[in-house]
């Protein structure tokens, strides 16, 4: 009977802990999100790594400092962005977020809608999930 208890007690600790990490990451991508329509440089700094490699659906592929540069200087304009088909996984220190991103834009004052497949990359560090990569792919 013991034993049976602490199995069950170690799977209920498991689903726990598995819980805490997904919504931590799920935090982190609606951080992200909602600082790509309202971008602050201090907050996107924090909540995203040196080294960030973000790719575009077009190929094109931006540094961190470009990413950012394109945020806050309104080359890329977000208006709306909404999430869907969103799936976490973790491995140790890093995840993997896969979502279906619908947005409205105003890139350089042309209205426009995307709606791209989209894969995140985030690693646990000490303060948190931070960005490290993220590629887009057009939805045919």
């Amino acid at each position: 009977m013991i034993k049976k208890l602490l199995i069950f007690s170690s799977l209920i600790f498991c689903a726990n802990f598995s819980f805490a990490q997904n919504a931590g990451v799920e935090e982190a991508v609606t951080k992200l999100t909602n600082l790509m329509i309202k971008p602050d440089s201090l907050a996107l700094d924090k909540l995203i790594l040196p080294n960030l490699s973000y790719g575009h659906s077009s190929g094109k592929i931006q540094s961190k400092q470009e990413f950012l540069h394109s945020l806050l200087s309104a080359e890329s304009d977000f208006v709306d962005i909404n999430l869907t088909d969103q799936t976490v996984i973790i491995q140790n220190k890093t995840a993997l977020v896969r979502h279906t991103l619908n947005a409205k834009t105003n890139d350089k004052n042309v209205p426009g809608n995307v709606k791209l497949y989209i894969l995140l990359i985030w690693s646990k560090e000490k303060a948190g999930w931070k960005l490290l990569g993220r590629q887009a792919v057009k939805v045919l």
